[in-house]
């Protein structure tokens, strides 16, 4: 079989997005790990395009702290109202103590179930951003139809991480990093809890410790950042979901840009 030298690699697709080529996997190249990245190339590409996004993303989270600060409040009220009829009603103070933490236990989980949906919109504004897809804040809010696939994710992922974390510590390392792609997996590629979880950790298993170390050098700049009164975060925290994103699309790819696709 002769092969074309200026043929590319099968393992990437050229797509035009917006007016610019992006690189992108497919689910199958990444399970099976026909995918390679440079550490240095991700967070330079990462930091580029916070430019245009910064804003987007701020929004975004402001509206989520505000949903989920508006949860807490409305459960306040709601049991300090009860608390008071109960004492109204001579209610002994052990019964008062169940229904409060009754109450504390409800308002944590129904901020769980709300906020995650829109954790993974937040996520999915830097898979769109790597494909240089125009983003607005609203994505954050488009994903409440997977809820229920994300949450099972969500408590897998941290059982088996805290499995991992009391057994030796390093399996739960290693199932940290190697999860990290299970939600944008769920919402982007319409797969169930478990399928998207295994996607993810076969996928990232081929190059475990370069995500390793793009996280880590992620995180200290992230760190490093917060130092100057916090001034950094307006670049450095749409960097890092701009960063998780560009691994993304160099692993499975971004079906949104699929239509766009002008050679392979």
């Amino acid at each position: 079989m002769t092969i074309n030298p200026y043929q590319l690699p099968a393992t990437e697709e050229i797509q035009l997005v917006g007016g610019s080529a992006a690189v992108g996997g497919t689910l199958q190249n990444g399970i099976e790990g026909n995918y390679d990245f440079s550490i240095i190339d991700v967070l330079l590409e990462a930091w580029q395009k916070t430019d245009g996004i910064k804003w987007t993303f701020f929004f975004a989270v402001l509206v989520y702290i505000v949903i989920v600060v508006g949860i807490g409040l409305i459960f306040s009220m709601a049991d300090h109202a009860i608390l008071e009829a109960g004492m109204r009603e001579g209610m002994s103070p052990s019964m008062i103590e169940i229904i409060g933490s009754i109450m504390a236990f409800l308002q944590y989980i129904f901020k769980f179930i709300v906020s995650l949906p829109i954790l993974v919109g937040i996520t999915m504004i830097g898979v769109y951003r790597s494909v240089d897809i125009p983003v607005r804040f609203s994505i954050a809010f488009d994903y409440f139809e997977y809820t229920i696939p994300i949450v099972i994710a969500a408590i897998l992922t941290s059982v088996l991480v805290a499995l991992g974390l009391v057994l030796l510590i390093i399996p739960g390392i290693y199932l940290i990093i190697a999860y990290l792609l299970t939600q944008p997996l769920i919402v982007e590629k319409n797969l169930g809890a478990w399928e998207a979880m295994e996607a993810s950790r076969k996928a990232i298993n081929h190059h475990w410790f370069k995500v390793f170390f793009t996280y880590l050098i992620m995180v200290i700049i992230y760190l490093l950042s917060i130092l100057p009164l916090g001034i950094g975060l307006i670049w450095t925290a749409p960097m890092m979901v701009n960063m998780r994103g560009i691994l993304y699309r160099i692993m499975f790819g971004v079906e949104a840009a699929r239509p766009e696709v002008v050679a392979r």
